[in-house]
């Protein structure tokens, strides 16, 4: 045993010994989670896209509260091929229709039949075959969130036999979105569950080992489903964020579980006893676990710095069950490690070799040839690596942002279907509105001057004055076009450039492409915050763990590195559609910078995971020889199959959320999935090995006021081991071998 022992060996004796109670807590809360945990859906919001402190939201605010709600929420698409719309048959289905809508749910609509309407107002609701029409629909909903709960309802009231029907619109595009997204993620976790399994087996070579890290994972699930239901009651959580914040928990909780397994068996097989074993797992290996998941919770954390609802919301969810995570790897799973103790090898597979533990022979094996390779070329690797990873990062050049809208539906979704035949079946339907909100006592010949403005600029297919109240006039500049064609655009900042009419206050233009431009200006406006605060705190946790200042900053630059490189391949993969024909979608030709800022985030939180699996068995080796080339290839051979085996079973996870028919989860799990593959090949083992070669001793250079600070402030290892003794030299002085006066 330890003759003193630091605070993980500590936490994982406590485990130890009080493994039965720690069981038997942890199968009343899984029995808690499958009761109430489950819920989470009921209790989720499906929006959360737009800013709400933006111009576009306080327009769109101005106008409910003085004027009512007046957008068109949903529009039902009615066709035949055999009838047209002025067949009997064909006329009494819409008419049917219109007349057992229910007041409760609509507030406003037109149909084609009504006598009323002028013959452009009808000719714009009938398509140009004669063989289709619309009814655009206003729900009475006093918020969105009400709008979109109404929207079941108003579609059971919508049906009709005879005619193919199709609701598209805003409040249907967003809750097929939502609906699918739900669908996708237990579809997801069904597939990866068995294949999970299946690989963790294989690695193991064994089954009762695998079986253990799986254990943690679904306790990640069920758990991560029960924490974001009880967040619910303190803010609202986007049904995505359970998508990514569960499947990303998901994957973390097998990695550490693979992670802390493989320290375990290692431990076993040179001849520990089962708790000095559990002990010592946790003071090497759940050290680093902890280390990992704190730093993957401060990338998560960056999210908070944005205003969209649904990034904080995948913020919240990711902190939380990253917490989540790190309690199973460092107090279930050390509890779970102590009951199996030996029979962790039970039910061995006839494998020619156990791939992740075992003794290291450095003369032998695909990582020990690789780790020569580049302790010989050093140069050469790293320049190789760069230079590929910089060829990557240039399709970033050709960025175009845009908006999620139907558009990132399948092809055969109904609301896009609805949505998409107002420009292919009615073209002069087809249109976008910028709603102004113009707040002030303008005279009816001042708005009336105000509008002719507005019509005359570029872009600007009609304007009208809708609606007056008072001190509130509504405004509606008509266009043609996607809400992110460059056209729309350039609208938006003309007519909010354009002074407001004598005797206002203030005019607020809203609507769906002035809301992708607040966005955006959001986003960019927030970034600078969010990246200096990821990495400052990346930087002082990996000071704390490492003793370093050099291997802090070696590490974000090759995570940005990374980065970019995993990003460019997403915007040339999906904005510019290569990837479209093997994942099945339909190029957009833009892409949310929503997504991109979650992978930014989350892929380096996840690459930082990765260097720190790597660094932390370097440094070991280290400490105990104070070689540091030798060091080095023992670290990589050490943990190059665990991190690529790690990076495997999170790739799985990632794929398959990428499997999903929705084109934003394509682009945040296969993005995702990208950043990990480039992350943990090309970067940890070639690029961050070869530059530690580079470096030698300076790897580990601090200067002096900084050695005493980490001294006292440092979180170091536990307590040394009596069948390992200490060095003969300290880390101070391993120190004090770098050059002087650097």
């Amino acid at each position: 045993m330890p003759t003193h022992t630091g605070f993980f060996g500590r936490l994982g004796l406590g485990a130890h010994r009080g493994r039965w109670w720690i069981l038997a807590l942890t199968g009343l809360f899984t029995a808690f989670s499958v009761v109430w945990g489950l819920g989470v859906f009921s209790d989720v919001s499906e929006s959360g896209f737009e800013d709400p402190g933006s111009e576009s939201s306080q327009a769109m605010g101005v106008l409910q509260d003085e004027l009512g709600h007046s957008d068109i929420d949903i529009i039902a698409v009615y066709r035949s091929d055999e009838m047209r719309v002025d067949n009997p048959t064909f006329a009494q289905a819409v008419q049917r229709i219109a007349d057992d809508l229910p007041e409760d749910l609509v507030a406003d609509y037109d149909v084609y039949l009504d006598e009323g309407l002028e013959d452009i107002e009808r000719g714009i609701l009938v398509s140009e075959d004669m063989h289709a029409t619309y009814i655009p629909i206003t729900l009475t909903g006093q918020t969105h969130e009400e709008r979109l709960h109404q929207f079941e309802a108003a579609a059971e009231a919508l049906e009709s036999g005879p005619l193919e029907s199709h609701l598209g619109g805003p409040i249907a595009v967003e809750h097929e979105l939502s609906e699918t997204a739900e669908s996708d993620i237990i579809r997801a976790e069904l597939i990866t569950l068995p294949l999970l399994l299946l690989l963790l087996v294989l690695i193991f070579g064994g089954l009762v080992a695998g079986l253990v890290p799986l254990a943690v994972g679904g306790l990640a699930i069920l758990g991560s489903l029960t924490v974001l239901r009880a967040l619910t009651s303190v803010t609202d959580v986007s049904v995505f964020a359970i998508n990514v914040a569960t499947l990303l928990g998901l994957g973390l909780a097998i990695d550490y579980g693979l992670f802390m397994v493989s320290r375990f068996r290692e431990e076993l097989n040179r001849g520990r006893a089962v708790p000095d074993a559990v002990r010592r797992t946790v003071d090497t290996a759940g050290r680093t676990v902890a280390f990992s998941g704190v730093i993957v919770g401060i990338a998560f954390a960056g999210l908070l710095f944005f205003p969209q609802p649904i990034l904080k919301s995948i913020g919240f969810g990711g902190i939380a069950v990253v917490a989540l995570d790190l309690i199973a790897a460092l107090v279930f799973l050390p509890a779970l490690m102590s009951v199996v103790g030996r029979r962790v090898d039970r039910l061995k597979l006839p494998l020619p070799r156990r791939t992740v533990t075992g003794a290291i022979d450095e003369n032998a094996g695909a990582w020990a040839k690789l780790a020569r390779a580049v302790m010989r070329g050093p140069a050469v690797s790293l320049v190789a690596v760069g230079c590929v990873l910089v060829a990557f990062t240039s399709g970033l050049a050709s960025t175009e942002l845009g908006s999620t809208d139907q558009r990132y539906l399948p092809a055969d979704a109904s609301s896009r279907i609805g949505t998409e035949s107002m420009g292919d079946d009615f073209p002069a339907g087809q249109v976008g509105r910028l709603h102004v909100a113009v707040v002030g006592d303008s005279t009816g010949e001042q708005l009336d001057e105000y509008v002719e403005r507005l019509d005359a600029l570029p872009g600007a297919v009609r304007t009208e004055l809708a609606r007056t109240g008072e001190g509130v006039a509504h405004v509606e500049v008509v266009y043609q076009g996607a809400t992110d064609d460059p056209g729309t655009k350039d609208l938006v900042r003309d007519v909010r450039a354009e002074p407001g009419p004598e005797g206002s206050q203030e005019t607020l233009v809203g609507g769906a492409a002035p809301m992708q431009l607040d966005n955006l200006d959001a986003i960019v406006e927030q970034a600078p915050k969010t990246v200096g605060f990821i990495i400052g705190s990346t930087l002082l946790l990996l000071f704390l763990a490492f003793g370093s200042i050099v291997l802090p900053i070696k590490a974000v630059l090759m995570g940005a590195l990374s980065l970019g490189a995993s990003l460019g391949v997403v915007i040339w993969g999906f904005q510019e559609g290569h990837f479209a024909g093997l994942l099945g979608f339909e190029a957009v030709g833009t892409v949310d910078p929503t997504y991109l800022v979650l992978i930014m985030i989350v892929s380096f939180g996840l690459a930082m995971d990765y260097e720190l699996f790597l660094l932390s068995r370097v440094r070991e080796e280290y400490l105990r020889s104070g070689d540091n080339t030798r060091s080095v290839a023992l670290g990589l051979q050490r943990t190059g199959q665990i991190i690529t085996s790690a990076a495997l079973l999170l790739g799985v996870v990632l794929v398959a959320m990428g499997t999903s028919g929705l084109l934003f989860l394509k682009i945040i799990g296969i993005g995702l999935a990208l950043a990990v593959l480039v992350d943990a090949t090309l970067v940890r083992a070639i690029m961050v090995p070869a530059t530690m070669r580079l470096l030698g001793d300076w790897n580990w250079w601090l200067p002096r006021p900084l050695r005493w600070v980490h001294d006292r402030i440092g979180i170091s290892e536990g307590g040394e081991d009596e069948e390992e003794p200490p060095s003969v030299t300290s880390e101070s002085e391993r120190r004090e071998k770098v050059p002087a006066g650097v």
